[in-house]
């Protein structure tokens, strides 16, 4: 896979009006590559690792993203982790800068695992991905997780497609 680049994100299906269905092909196994990629980052409050803010948080992000033009459909991603009990971050990736919010990057190599199934499995999920980690000699790197819909478009859908991220390099 190219630099910087991400399995294409197919929005083609919403008949939710909120969520795009999740088409996972192309997502498992794969080998991501970033070098100084443009994210968004956002930080949401949780209770227990529940989040309490993540819809207004989302939405405001995702309007300053297309009021800036900075979107790219075909690579839309964003990792989560949980940085606490009490707070999440959360990287929108995004074509050049947006003004009125902070700004990062992130280098290095990644792999990626597709899971489907309920939140609650996040941290058997998260366990997971560090061993994968650990088998590439990655001790201790990130685990993100890419939610592909929120909890009402996955009960429409009747998938909860979740794609796990790990730091590898």
């Amino acid at each position: 896979m190219q630099t910087n680049a991400t399995p294409r994100y197919d929005a083609s299906v919403n008949t939710t009006g909120c969520c795009a269905r999740f088409n996972p092909e192309g997502w498992e196994g794969q080998e991501l590559h970033f070098r100084d990629k443009r994210f968004v980052k956002a930080t949401t409050r949780s209770v227990m690792h529940i989040p309490v803010n993540m819809g207004s948080v989302f939405a405001r992000v995702n309007r300053h993203i297309e009021d800036a033009g900075a979107s790219d459909p075909d690579q839309f991603i964003v990792l989560s982790r949980d940085v606490s009990p009490w707070s999440s971050e959360h990287l929108f990736a995004v074509s050049k800068p947006v003004a009125g919010e902070e700004m990062t990057t992130l280098s290095g190599d990644y792999v990626t695992k597709l899971f489907e199934g309920p939140y609650s499995q996040a941290r058997t999920w998260d366990e997971e991905m560090r061993e994968i980690a650990r088998h590439r000699n990655a001790e201790g790197r990130e685990v993100y997780f890419f939610y592909t819909t929120c909890p009402k478009c996955a009960k429409a859908y009747g998938k909860n497609y979740v794609v796990a991220i790990a730091a590898v390099a």
